[in-house]
C-alpha cells in the first residue's frame, strides 16, 4: 500500500510549506482550505493531518466515484463525483477537500513531502 507518512511528528514547525505546496499544485492557489493534508495545532502542539487510505470515504460514496487502485491508494473518478461532501463529512483525518462540484483527497503524489523543509514527510511503499 502507498501512502503518504510523518516521519517525525514532533519535528513539525507548522510552517504550512506542505500544505500550501499542495493547494498550489491542485488548485492554483496558497490556501490550506484546498489542501489535502492538514496542520492543526491544539493545545500548544502541532499534528500533521494525512490521509490514512482506510477507506472510509469509498464506502460512504453513494455513487462509487472512489476506488482503490492497484498501489492501496484511494482515488476519486471526477466524472462520477456529484460533490456532495458525504466522504469529507466521514474522514477521519479531515483531509478531503469539497468544491462546488467534486471532492479531493490525497493521492500519495508526494508534492508535500517534498516542499517540508524540516523532512518529516515520506510516501512509504508496503
Amino acid at each position: 500500500m502507498k501512502k503518504l507518512v510523518v516521519k517525525n511528528k514532533d519535528a513539525c514547525m507548522a510552517c504550512l510549506s506542505c500544505v500550501n505546496a499542495c493547494s498550489q499544485a491542485f488548485y492554483k492557489v496558497d490556501d490550506p482550505g484546498k489542501s489535502c493534508i492538514q496542520i492543526v495545532e491544539k493545545n500548544g502542539a502541532v499534528k500533521v493531518n494525512t490521509c490514512i487510505q482506510c477507506g472510509k470515504c469509498a464506502r460512504t460514496c453513494e455513487v462509487g466515484a472512489i476506488t482503490q487502485n492497484a498501489k492501496g491508494v484511494y482515488m476519486i473518478n471526477k466524472k462520477l463525483c456529484t460533490g456532495c461532501g458525504k466522504c469529507a463529512e466521514v474522514c477521519p483525518m479531515q483531509v478531503m477537500v469539497p468544491t462546488e462540484t467534486t471532492t479531493s483527497k490525497c493521492i500519495a503524489c508526494g508534492i508535500c513531502a517534498k516542499a517540508c523543509p524540516m523532512d518529516i514527510l515520506e510516501i512509504k511503499e508496503s
